[in-house]
């Protein structure tokens, strides 16, 4: 008996540990973490994983499917508010209180004009989970931000923003894709799309560049894309103007192309918002094909529309 009591006890004690081991664990870390100022020297080879260790030195886990991060806590730190574009549950406030899940969002490398290489390295903040999940369909992954510039043999770290604004959906910010706006001037664009179960999912297109000293969101374009829709679906393209009379913050050119089916409305478990520039049209057509040219310049703070949109219909019926 003494034996089998003794199995029992020994089978619930490597069952306890294992289920400890099996629930994502928080690293207290010092409030430096968030220090726009700190410094940060590569020797070599920038790997990008380990250089995040670096910045948010928390538990590094490697679950299945890919699921990498860094699992931290900060009590120590003041926290910041920040736009989640989804605008559902309001702003982020950065650090979470549950603790935060830092994932590499992406490493993107350029070179200037002068043969200078620059890294981008990008980060996606998401509230702790217990399993290493990341929920929430209206919340978005607040991106972070760390420049390097390679000096010789070493990579120095040029600036460092934890915290810019939250895109996507699930926690999960979109792929962002590396452009230069203008001479030796680089920004990223990022495809937010997010709409409710069942509904049309709608996506717009941000541009983040580096302007007043931060990095943060240029301009907006709306309506860039649409789908699971039956009744209408477009999607959009983006092209900087090549004007060497702009030296930065040249302009940028949105084509649209996409179709519009009446009958297929009644399909539709929502009601779906046409661009402006064809609903007219759609009042009066069984449908139609089309293409709409806008134009952004920069002006101020931020890019807006400009001049009249260029808006061509075929296959009308």
């Amino acid at each position: 008996m003494k034996i089998i009591k003794a199995f029992l006890f020994t089978l619930l004690f490597v069952s306890v540990c294992s289920a400890q081991e099996d629930i994502v664990q928080l690293k207290n870390v010092s409030d430096t973490i968030l220090n726009t100022k700190r410094t940060l020297v590569v020797s070599g080879q920038l790997d990008a994983v380990k250089t995040m260790q670096q910045l948010f030195p928390g538990k590094l886990y490697n679950l299945s499917e890919h699921n990498s991060f860094i699992s931290w806590k900060c009590k120590s730190c003041k926290t910041a508010s920040y736009t989640d574009v989804n605008g559902e549950e309001g702003d982020q406030i950065f650090p979470y209180d549950r603790g935060v899940a830092t994932r590499l969002l992406s490493n993107m490398d350029y070179t200037d004009s002068k043969g200078n290489q620059f890294k981008l390295l990008l980060f996606n903040h998401s509230v702790y989970d217990e399993d290493g999940l990341q929920t929430g369909r209206f919340s978005g992954g607040l991106i972070g931000v760390a420049k390097f510039a390679k000096n010789d043999k070493i990579w120095e770290m040029r600036s460092f923003q934890p915290g810019v604004a939250a895109f996507g959906a699930f926690a999960q910010s979109p792929k962002p894709k590396l452009v230069e706006i203008g001479e030796d001037q680089y920004a990223f664009t990022l495809l937010h799309v997010n709409g409710g179960g069942g509904g049309p999912f709608e996506g717009i297109l941000y541009l983040v560049a580096g302007f007043d000293g931060k990095y943060q969101p240029i301009m907006e374009v709306y309506d860039y894309q649409l789908i699971n829709v039956e009744s209408a679906e477009w999607s959009s393209s983006y092209k900087v103007v090549n004007d060497n009379n702009k030296k930065h913050f040249r302009d940028i050119v949105i084509k649209t192309k996409g179709s519009f089916n009446k009958a297929a409305q009644a399909k539709d478990e929502f009601e779906v918002n046409l661009p402006a520039e064809i609903a007219t049209m759609a009042k009066t057509k069984k449908q139609f094909d089309f293409e709409i040219e806008r134009r952004f310049s920069f002006k101020g703070k931020r890019y807006n529309s400009t001049g009249k949109p260029i808006v061509t219909f075929s296959n009308v019926k």
